[in-house]
């Protein structure tokens, strides 16, 4: 039994697996880390458990205490890995959830794509046709981005909001705003790209994906299929 772990900084995302098969999942609010526990109550323990955490050491201690594993394995960008080659300055800096969704992507795809993942942060990165982290980049996500906004201007608060191309009340005019930045971002990096698919993920692609006009692959768990991966080739 295999246990995955996507411990972001909004949600703890996981997953069982036996060999190709997954068997059970679940996912709670990370500030809720405490409550793990009580989610793996009915877990039998693992034989090893592979984590992508970038929601900080107590995350990670949390985890540890909440259910038994022979082997733990907190995943860490490296050069080259599942047919994905690590073009970033510093390898090793690379979040391990970006690093795990672009080697998701790149087997789910086989060639040249963008990967958007979308939720606290939302990152656009970019992979070559021979499987090369090409760069990327890191930008507010559609919250983060109205939250901003309220902190650093008086007369905003911060409301529910709608979509909508000409907005005409401020709720609505911070959210489409948020959303267009990002779509913005998305599409300016596919143009520099050039023409390919864009594979998007995280918990705001609802908000875009019917405001991109572009070939578009949503996969709510890319973190998760590329630890899996990873995993995979460690014992192969």
């Amino acid at each position: 039994m295999r246990l995955l772990v996507d411990a972001g900084n909004t949600r703890i995302k996981w997953a069982l697996t036996r060999g190709d098969e997954w068997l059970q999942s679940g996912a709670l609010p990370t500030a809720r880390a405490a409550e793990l526990s009580a989610q793996f109550a009915e877990v039998p323990s693992v034989r090893e458990a592979w984590v992508s955490n970038v929601a900080g050491e107590a995350v990670a201690r949390a985890l540890r205490e909440a259910i038994s594993a022979d082997a733990w394995h907190f995943v860490a960008a490296c050069e080259r890995q599942c047919g994905v080659r690590n073009g970033y300055e510093q390898p090793a800096q690379l979040g391990s959830d970006r690093w795990a969704a672009l080697i998701a992507a790149w087997h789910l795809v086989g060639a040249r794509c963008l990967v958007a993942s979308c939720g606290t942060a939302t990152t656009v990165d970019a992979l070559s046709d021979d499987g090369e982290f090409l760069g990327g980049l890191i930008l507010p996500g559609i919250e983060l981005m109205q939250r901003s906004l309220c902190g650093a201007t008086a007369q905003l608060e911060l409301s529910q909001g709608s979509y909508d191309a000409f907005p005409r009340n401020t709720a609505d005019a911070m959210f489409s705003g948020a959303v267009q930045a990002v779509c913005g971002a998305i599409e300016r990096q596919r143009g520099l790209l050039g023409d390919a698919p864009v594979v998007l993920g995280g918990g705001a692609a609802e908000s875009l994906r019917g405001r991109l006009n572009l070939p578009l692959r949503l996969e709510d768990d890319l973190v998760l299929q590329g630890l899996w991966l990873i995993a995979r080739e460690a014992n192969s």
